[in-house]
C-alpha cells in the first residue's frame, strides 16, 4: 500500500485552500452542529476535494475528515484532515483559518501540513526531518519566562452548558503572561507556536483533525507538545493540548493544575 509524500499534502492543501480564498467573502450556506458550531457549504467543497483525492492516490487508506466523519480503511494508513479550522472566523468574514492534513502511519503522525490561504503561508512538517513555513525552517520561541510570554488558547463549542469552559484557565494565564490570545483556529495557533509568534497554547476539548498536523509541526519545531497531563498523546480523547516553548512549558503545566484558591499572580 502506497504512502504519501510531504509534496502530496502540500499540493492537497494548496489546492483546497484556492476553494477557501475564492469564496471568501461571499454568501455561504450556514448550518449548525451545536450552538455556536457552524459549517458552510466552503466545508464541504474542501473536504469533498481532500477525500476525493486521496482516495484516488491511495486507496485502502482510512481517512479522519471533520465533516464527513471520513473513509473506512487501513487502520495503518491514516489521515486526519480538517477542511476548514476556523470556520467561524471564516463566516464573519475574518482572514484567519487554514487547510490541516495530516498522515499517520502504524500510529505515528508522520507528515502534517497547515495552509493559511489569505497569507499563503504553507507550515509542513515531516517526522525527523524537521517544521518549515515556505520551505524556511522553523524553531520554537526561546521563552523561558511565563511573565514575559505570549499566549494562545482556544474553547469549546459547548461553553455555554460545559463546566469545563476554560473560562478559569484564561484568567489565570491572563495575569501570568503578557497576554492571552483567541485567534479562532487551533492549527494555526500550534504553527504560530512552531514559527515562535507565540511561546504557549492550551486547549481542553478537540479533535485530532483540529491538532494532528499543527502538532506534528509544533514538535518538529522544537515545541513539547502534550496534553494537559503532560503525556505525549493529544491525538486520544479528550484530545487536551499544550504546546509551548521548552522554557515555559513545565510552568503552564503548573498552572493547570492550580487549585481554584490559587489565582493570586504572585505564586
Amino acid at each position: 500500500m502506497n504512502s504519501p509524500s510531504l509534496a502530496d499534502l502540500q499540493h492537497l492543501a494548496r489546492r483546497a485552500g484556492q476553494i477557501l480564498r475564492a469564496a471568501y467573502e461571499q454568501e455561504h450556506q450556514i448550518g449548525y452542529k451545536g450552538v455556536i458550531d457552524l459549517v458552510t457549504e466552503v466545508d464541504h467543497q474542501s473536504e469533498a476535494l481532500i477525500l476525493t483525492e486521496i482516495q484516488r492516490l491511495f486507496p485502502g487508506h482510512r481517512i479522519l475528515a471533520e465533516e464527513s466523519g471520513g473513509v473506512a480503511g487501513a487502520d495503518g494508513h491514516i489521515w486526519y484532515v480538517d477542511p476548514l479550522d476556523g470556520t467561524v472566523n471564516y463566516a464573519h468574514g475574518v482572514p484567519f483559518f487554514s487547510v490541516s492534513i495530516a498522515y499517520s502511519y502504524q500510529g505515528l503522525t508522520r507528515l502534517g501540513v497547515v495552509y493559511d490561504p489569505m497569507r499563503d503561508e504553507l507550515f509542513a512538517a515531516e517526522r525527523g526531518q524537521g517544521a518549515w513555513l515556505n520551505g524556511r525552517p522553523l524553531c520554537a520561541s526561546s521563552a523561558t519566562e511565563l511573565g514575559k510570554s505570549l499566549l494562545v488558547t482556544g474553547f469549546p463549542y459547548n461553553a455555554w452548558v460545559t463546566p469545563d469552559d476554560n473560562i478559569e484557565n484564561f484568567a489565570r494565564f491572563s495575569k501570568r503572561s503578557q497576554g492571552v490570545r483567541r485567534l479562532g483556529s487551533a492549527a494555526l495557533d500550534l504553527c504560530y507556536i512552531a514559527a515562535g509568534r507565540l511561546d504557549g497554547y492550551w486547549e481542553l476539548t478537540l479533535n485530532p483533525w483540529d491538532v494532528a498536523a499543527g502538532g506534528l509541526i509544533a514538535e518538529q519545531a522544537g515545541a513539547i507538545v502534550t496534553n494537559l497531563q503532560g503525556a505525549p498523546d493529544y491525538l486520544s480523547p479528550p484530545n487536551s493540548i499544550l504546546a509551548a516553548a521548552p522554557g515555559i512549558h513545565a510552568a503552564m503545566l503548573e498552572v493547570l493544575h492550580l487549585q481554584p484558591a490559587a489565582l493570586n499572580p504572585e505564586t
